[in-house]
This record gives C-alpha cells, sequence and structure tokens, in this order.
C-alpha cells in the first residue's frame, strides 16, 4: 500500500524545512510513546487507534495516514507475523505478542512518519533476538547516511547486519524520504550493493 513514493524527483531541504520535519517526526514520537504506555493485554488495536489520533490532533497536528490512498485509520497496527501496513480492529493484544506501530503525521506543512515494535510481556528468546537485530540494523544504516556516501551504502550495512545473524530481509518493502509529502524520494532499500545508488 505505501511501498512507492508519490514524486520521483529528490527535494533537497534547507535548514529551516528540516527543523520543521523534526518537529513532526516529534509529534509522531510522543504518539508512539502514547500508544505504547498503553498497550497490554486485551487491549483491542482499534482503541490504540483511537488514542492515536486523539492525541495527534490535541497537538494540532492532522493523522497523515488517515485518507492517504483511503486508508481509513490513523495508525498501521500489525500484530506478530504480520509485517507492515496492519488494519487496526478488534483483536485482542495477548501476553507474548509484538505489536508493531506504524505512525505518521502533518504538522506545520511537514509529514512525519515512523514506526516501532513493542514487546509484551515475557516474550520468548528468540524473537527477543530478532527484535534487537532489526532495530541495531537501523542504527547501523544510520552510520552511513552521511555526506559523501551512497544509498546503496546505508542498504548494504542493514542488509550485511542482519544476515550475520541469518535474518532475512523484506525486498517488498523501503524506507523513504519525507516533507512536504509523506512519501518522497530516495527510496532506501534494507538491501543493496555498497557504492551504488545516489550520492
Amino acid at each position: 500500500m505505501f511501498q512507492s513514493s508519490e514524486k520521483k524527483e529528490i527535494y533537497y531541504k534547507t535548514d529551516d524545512e528540516i527543523e520543521l520535519i523534526r518537529e513532526s517526526c516529534m509529534l509522531v514520537s510522543k504518539t508512539l510513546a502514547h500508544v505504547g504506555s498503553l498497550i497490554k493485554p486485551g487491549l483491542k488495536t482499534s482503541i490504540l487507534d483511537i488514542e492515536a489520533e486523539t492525541f495527534i490532533r490535541d497537538y494540532k497536528g492532522i493523522p497523515a495516514f488517515k485518507g492517504y490512498r483511503d486508508f481509513p485509520f490513523t495508525l498501521c497496527v500489525s500484530v506478530n507475523e504480520e509485517v507492515v501496513h496492519g488494519f487496526p480492529n478488534d483483536r485482542e493484544i495477548k501476553e507474548t505478542d509484538i505489536i508493531s506501530v506504524d505512525c505518521g503525521v502533518y504538522f506545520n506543512e511537514y509529514h512525519g512518519d515512523a514506526a516501532y515494535t513493542f514487546a509484551i510481556g515475557d516474550v520468548n528468546i528468540d524473537t527477543m533476538r530478532l527484535l534487537k537485530t532489526t532495530k541495531d540494523s537501523l542504527y547501523k544504516g544510520i552510520e552511513f547516511g552521511i555526506e559523501g556516501r551512497r544509498i546503496g551504502d546505508i542498504s548494504f550495512a542493514i542488509e550485511d547486519y542482519c544476515r550475520k545473524y541469518k535474518y532475512g530481509i523484506v525486498k517488498e518493502l523501503t524506507g523513504h524520504g519525507i516533507g512536504r509529502n509523506l512519501h518522497e524520494e530516495p527510496e532506501v532499500p534494507n538491501y543493496g550493493k555498497r557504492g551504488s545508488g545516489i550520492v
């Protein structure tokens, strides 16, 4: 659903624009923290969606996902084996579930977008190892998100780290740029070749 970018042109941002994007992303982070504080066994994922919308609007933001390509919710909520883009519903959260919450906001004319995965209760060690590895791989990629590097350097760092722990890569979905549009170029795959792609 959210796999392709709306634009094929890269929009470079000024320092002022980057600050506005940061503010939008901070509202996303606060929303994820709020939702995370509510997650517990027995709670329906639809309640998380309602809470997130209220929280975002209380801060004068707009839920960016709601209405985007006819998506009817504020959050994407994926449980256990669901990779991403799950629909909030009447499913009750259970002990040992992992809940991925993806949130987007529109604030000060710019978008913010992020996801976080929450482990509920005493999750088994293999699942916790997967969660730690994927989170660590994000930071491995970020290390290469600097001037002079290429998109392929970021992508390779993520893939290489995950492969060391024998994990596969979801190739159908990518990271992406953000700004005045929810999805902007460049796309940032979780796999790639060092030295390839745009600088």
